[in-house]
């Protein structure tokens, strides 16, 4: 008789077993959620960080080759380029793309931040939106610096 009750209690019993996988179950599954929101989080500050640097770039090759450099997006294509450069950078269609500048600037489903030779820069504000997640790209229009901050909605 004792071993017989010896037997029973070394193992777990088939409903314990299933009981721990639906528990993992639901643990991977919370995981993968979490997971897939974050991607998006990181492409939209991926994007504002691709956008800053090239915006950077644009005011050292003002600064380097003493011309005027710009940087154009164009709304309608979802895009940004540099005045100097043939490539064209693309902006995730799931992202949308504000800019605030001066009118002048503004033309035909394009806008533009011009750097100047001096350093500084037409100025504004570009703001990259995803849902309730968005990043603002601030240049100063007097240094022409760049910065980026998340906006908190």
């Amino acid at each position: 008789m004792a071993s017989a009750s010896l037997k029973r209690s070394q193992g777990f019993t088939l409903l314990e077993l299933i009981v721990v996988l639906v528990i993992m179950g639901l643990g991977f599954a919370a995981i993968g959620i979490n997971l897939s929101s974050g991607n998006e989080t990181t492409e939209l500050k991926a994007t504002a960080r691709d956008m800053a640097s090239t915006l950077r770039y644009a005011k050292g090759q003002a600064q380097l080759s003493h011309q005027e450099t710009t940087l154009t997006i164009d709304f309608e294509e979802n895009s940004y380029s540099v005045s100097d450069r043939d490539k064209v950078y693309e902006i995730p269609q799931t992202i949308d793309t504000t800019m605030h500048t001066g009118q002048n600037e503004l033309n035909d489903g394009k806008g533009s931040i011009r750097f100047f030779p001096d350093g500084s820069s037409s100025g504004g504000w570009i703001k990259l939106e995803r849902g309730k997640m968005a990043w603002r790209i601030d240049i100063n229009w007097l240094t022409g610096q760049v910065e980026i901050k998340d906006v908190i909605p």
